[in-house]
């Protein structure tokens, strides 16, 4: 999904429709649909690039508590959901890993929905696309913080991830915008002679031409990503409102 970020009404709409559908048909492939769902925002609030999967909790439908103390004002067919935002090790001193699966013993939910931030391989996918999978996640696996493995293997329900890129990586950067300059000096068929000169000059005002037409200016994060998170979490919690 390309540009999620300022768009139409009309067009956020059609990506709830495709997230909720999408996660709708993943869900139904490994639980009953009266079975309980526990949804997991990862990441950390405080940090806006990572605070995504504790955002996304704080707009999600919460009906477990509803079921079990007030059943009388809910239809006996509605999923029961409950919510957790476990924080990072760095701020609780617990592994998320630790903390899920003590809740997951005692509640005993039928599976997980776990949200969080992804850092991308490619500047061209920041804030553009949503990931859905259904075979677990490893929190901070992307930045090269890898924490224990949240999956069927280690919780023993079905995980399902549903991730957004919010960052890249210098590396990621800079041969993206190698690539686009690259690509601009061809366009222009300039000589060799052209390119050797390129080692005695200041490149920056050059490569930011080739640049800006793409989009691609990033500074590791987007520095609208106050908005971005804000955009996002609000797509992804319809989203699953309305699968589960």
């Amino acid at each position: 999904m390309k540009k999620i970020h300022n768009i139409e009404t009309e067009k956020e709409d059609k990506i709830v429709e495709v997230i909720s559908k999408e996660l709708a048909n993943i869900v139904d492939k490994h639980i009953k649909k009266e079975e309980e769902i526990m949804i997991v925002g990862l990441g950390n609030l405080y940090s806006t690039p990572d605070s995504l999967g504790s955002r996304v909790v704080n707009e999600v439908e919460i009906t477990r508590h509803i079921k079990l103390y007030l059943p009388q004002y809910i239809d006996e067919n509605t999923r029961a959901i409950s919510a957790i935002s476990p924080g990072v090790l760095g701020t609780t001193g617990i592994e998320s890993a630790e903390i899920i699966r003590g809740i997951v013993d005692k509640i005993k939910p039928k599976m997980i929905v776990a949200i969080d931030s992804l850092c991308s391989k490619s500047v061209s996918r920041i804030n553009k696309s949503v990931q859905i999978s259904d075979t677990g996640i490893v929190p901070g696996g992307g930045v090269g913080n890898a924490r224990d493995e949240l999956s069927e293997k280690t919780l023993g329900i079905p995980v399902v991830a549903i991730g957004v890129p919010t960052v890249v990586e210098m590396a990621s950067i800079t041969n993206d915008c190698l690539d686009l300059f690259i690509e601009d000096l061809q366009k222009k068929a300039e000589s060799n002679d052209a390119l050797n000169k390129l080692k005695d000059e200041d490149n920056y005002e050059k490569i930011k031409e080739a640049l800006i037409p793409n989009d691609y200016n990033f500074i590791v994060t987007p520095k609208e990503i106050d908005d971005l998170i804000d955009s996002m979490k609000d797509i992804i919690a319809r989203g699953i409102n309305e699968a589960l």
